[in-house]
Formats: C-alpha cells, sequence, structure tokens
C-alpha cells in the first residue's frame, strides 16, 4: 500500500469520504476493546500464506501473480514450506476492513509503516517519492521541488499525496496536473497515463510513489530519469519504510515474518530491484545491486552469471545512456554474442542454419571474442576488426555489449583496453536491456574472419 495523505493535503477527501473514514475508524476502535483482544489470539492458519491483495494493481499484485509482493509472498510461502492463497479485493476504502480484518487472509504484503489499521512487522524496503522526467529534458540535476528550473514546467502529480503540499509550497500548483489516488485499478490506471503523458511529451514530469515509477520506467519505450525526493528542506516527509501488514495480538505470527525477513533480506532486495524499486538506506542512499567482485583476470567460465558492477579503465553505461549515444551516433557499437557452434554429430545431408541474431541496429557482430582465452586466430581477429572500426583512431568510443549477464561482453571489454582502446563503454544490460525499454532490435550477421 502506498504512503499515506500528508497532515494537510491540497486536494481534500469529499464530506462523503470523510464519513466513511470516521466509520472505518469506528469499526477498528471497537475492534481493539478487550473483550475484541481476547477473541483475537494469534489463530493464524499455518497450513497456507493467504495473502490479501489487490487483483489489478501493477506493480505490486495482480490475478496473474505478476507483481512483486506476489514474487514476495512466493518467496515467503517457499520458505514456510505451504501454498499461497489469495483473497482479492481492490485496495480502496474497506480494504483492511474486507480483508484482514474479517479473516478471510493473514498478511498485506505491503504497508507503510505507522498506519494504525495495521500491526506491522519490520520494515523489508524503504523508498521514497520520485521526480520522473525524459532523460534528455533540460532537467538533468534536478533534487528538490524548489528548483528554478521546474518553474512554468507541467508536472502530473497523484491528487493528496505528500509532494503536492511541497509542489504548493513551491507555487508548482497552477500548472499541475493532478491524478487520482484512491481508484480501482481494473478501471482506472493514473500512474500508467501520467508515465504515458510524460513519455509522450504531454508533461514535462511527473511525481510518484517511487515503485510505481521505477517499474514504468524500466518499461517505458522512451529513457526516463528518476530523482529520489529525499533532500526536500521542508513538508511532509518523502521517504517511507514498507512493512507487511498483520493483525493485532499475533505476536508469534509477527516474530516468523521479521525472522524470515532477516534471513532472506538480500533475495527480497534483489526481487525489489528486479522490478526497478528505488530502495533506500537510512541515509538516504540509494542501494546498488549487490554484484560480484571485479576479478583481476578474465572470466573463464559460467559466462551467463550476475557481472560485476564496474570494469576498470571502461565505463559502465545503462540502457538510457546506450540510448542516447545510439542516437547521437557517439559510438561504435560492438556485438560479442558468441556464434551457436554446429553439432558435430549431425547426421549426413542435414542443413545447418545459424541461430539468428536480433541485434542493437548499426551493431557490429563479431562473435566468440568474450572467451575468457583466445586461440592466436580469434584473438586477431578482434583486434584487428577493433581497429578497422575505430578508424585506427584509438580514441573512438566503443559500446560493447552482449545479453544481460553476459561475462562475455565484460571480457571483451576488459580486452579491448588492453588493445590500447581508450574510450570503451561496456553495456551490461546489451541487448536484454534495449529490448525491455522498447529500443528495436534487427537481425544481424557476424563478422567473417576474412574481414
Amino acid at each position: 500500500m502506498k504512503p499515506g495523505k500528508p497532515k494537510t493535503p491540497v486536494w481534500k477527501a469529499d464530506a462523503v469520504t470523510g464519513k466513511i473514514l470516521l466509520a472505518a475508524l469506528c469499526l477498528w476502535l471497537l475492534a481493539g476493546t478487550p473483550a475484541a483482544r481476547a477473541q483475537t489470539a494469534d489463530l493464524v492458519d499455518r497450513s497456507a500464506l493467504r495473502v490479501c491483495a489487490d487483483p489489478a494493481n501493477m506493480p505490486f499484485s495482480n490475478r496473474k501473480r505478476k507483481g512483486f509482493e506476489n514474487k514476495l509472498a512466493d518467496l515467503l510461502g517457499e520458505k514456510l514450506g505451504v501454498p499461497v492463497l489469495y483473497t482479492w479485493f481492490p485496495q480502496a476504502t474497506g480494504f483492511i476492513r474486507q480483508t484482514l480484518r474479517a479473516r478471510k487472509c493473514d498478511i498485506v504484503m505491503g504497508y507503510a509503516q505507522g498506519h494504525e489499521l495495521v500491526q506491522n512487522t519490520n520494515h523489508y524496503y524503504r523508498s521514497a517519492y520520485v521526480l520522473l522526467y525524459p532523460s534528455d529534458s533540460d532537467l538533468a540535476g534536478v533534487e528538490r521541488l524548489g528548483d528554478p528550473r521546474l518553474k512554468n514546467k507541467s508536472i502530473g502529480i497523484i491528487a493528496g499525496t505528500p509532494p503536492a503540499t511541497v509542489m504548493a509550497q513551491h507555487g508548482l500548483i497552477g500548472r499541475a496536473k493532478p491524478f487520482h489516488l484512491m481508484v480501482d485499478r481494473r478501471f482506472s490506471a493514473p500512474a500508467e497515463q501520467m508515465v504515458a503523458e510524460i513519455v509522450s511529451g504531454e508533461l514535462d514530469a511527473g511525481i510518484l510513489w517511487g515503485p510505481i515509477a521505477g517499474y514504468y520506467t524500466k518499461e517505458s519505450s522512451r529513457p526516463l530519469s528518476l530523482v529520489p525526493l529525499t533532500k526536500e528542506l521542508g513538508g511532509p516527509r518523502m521517504a517511507y519504510r514498507i512493512t507487511m501488514g498483520i493483525r493485532p495480538n499475533e505476536p508469534d505470527w509477527k516474530h516468523q515474518l521479521n525472522d524470515l525477513i532477516a534471513k532472506h533480506q538480500a533475495e527480497i532486495n534483489a526481487l525489489l530491484m528486479d522490478f526497478g524499486v528505488p530502495l533506500l538506506d537510512e541515509h538516504d542512499n540509494l542501494i546498488r545491486a549487490a554484484g560480484p567482485v571485479e576479478p583481476e583476470d578474465y572470466r573463464r567460465a559460467k559466462y551467463r552469471a550476475p557481472t560485476p558492477a564496474t570494469l576498470k579503465g571502461a565505463t559502465v553505461i545503462d540502457t538510457a545512456e546506450a540510448l542516447r549515444l545510439w542516437e547521437a551516433e557517439a559510438a561504435v557499437f560492438v556485438d560479442v554474442l558468441p556464434r551457436t557452434p554446429k553439432p558435430s554429430n549431425l547426421p549426413e545431408g542435414t542443413v545447418w542454419r545459424d541461430k539468428p541474431r536480433r541485434s542493437i541496429p548499426g551493431g557490429v557482430w563479431l562473435p566468440n571474442v568474450g572467451y575468457g582465452a583466445l586461440n592466436p586466430t580469434t584473438e586477431a581477429y578482434f583486434r584487428n576488426n577493433l581497429a578497422r572500426l575505430a578508424e585506427a583512431n584509438p580514441d573512438r568510443a566503443l559500446v560493447i555489449y552482449c545479453q544481460a549477464a553476459c561475462w562475455m561482453s565484460w571480457n571483451a571489454a576488459k580486452r579491448a583496453l588492453s588493445y590500447g582502446h581508450s574510450k570503451v563503454y561496456w553495456y551490461p544490460e546489451g541487448t536484454d536491456g534495449w529490448e525491455k525499454a522498447g529500443a528495436r532490435l534487427e537481425e544481424s550477421q557476424p563478422v567473417s574472419s576474412g574481414s
């Protein structure tokens, strides 16, 4: 569940909504009386992980179980050794009352710490509201809503969220476009609409809860920049700890969940990062994905595996930067995906066709040059082709790539540095990241050994 509204929201709920909230509060107070507490012993069903979830609330959850809270529930179910069952209900007014409080389920996978409607576990991630804008816009470097560059910009904002108050303080509401906060996501998708309008240019920027923004940034057809709003000098807080929500007076269940969070925090972080969630530590620093340590020598086995975050001497770039270099024609793109070898045991007369390679348009495919050790012929093939592509200029920019989690590209970029090329960009996401960003791929043919 997204963090709650500020104490003085810019757009107030109407009288009917207020009455509904008051009624819900009364029900909660009644449930907290001693008589009620006596009836709410720790009676969690241990035969299944019974999850309360929204059926259409990506990137958090949906009926197809594609959201990161679904994946987190699967992880917990696996560790507990029980199946995962769902009670579906739109995450709007009445969600907790109709699901968790009604004992139809035992856990809400994501709930902001401090909300009184549930008992919170320890938090398993911390994130913030973020400013979102096209990577090629003039807003690069903006870190606060008080930055003068945001004046006269059209900015999307989810009505009633904390950043709306800060926007009002800085006089940014005049051209702001509000989007509804409490909606049934089966029929309305304000976050997706906002991101689509940023991509199309209808909006200059937008402000969203970080996990939502991170997910749609990864899915966007246009490179977008995401800046956590953690440097605001006043107004409501922008960063929140997210917990799992359970019923009050279930201490055993809480302790069990806290133990699972502590033991599997690294796995949880990796899961969240895979969905683009911007994770913050307690000092508001972004938590980076933990990868293997950069080795001194070339990788010589298990080439499809997580790669380091660094390559000494090279510049590591993401998809947004790769697209910028490609659009500006500022670098030569070199694909080093290995070529599938022809099987030696094919029956006589069998026609062998290479597996098609779809690569970045204009990329030059030099296969088999990313292994840890190269024979002299392959070494000369790679060295000579790089020199040809760089037009004998060692300062010519080279972008070397393969697929995601591909040590071949890391090895090849390291080897290019050893040949004296000074401007080597390593693009670790490769064609997987390129395609995920909605950029076009085209069929590629390898450069022959005679070239």
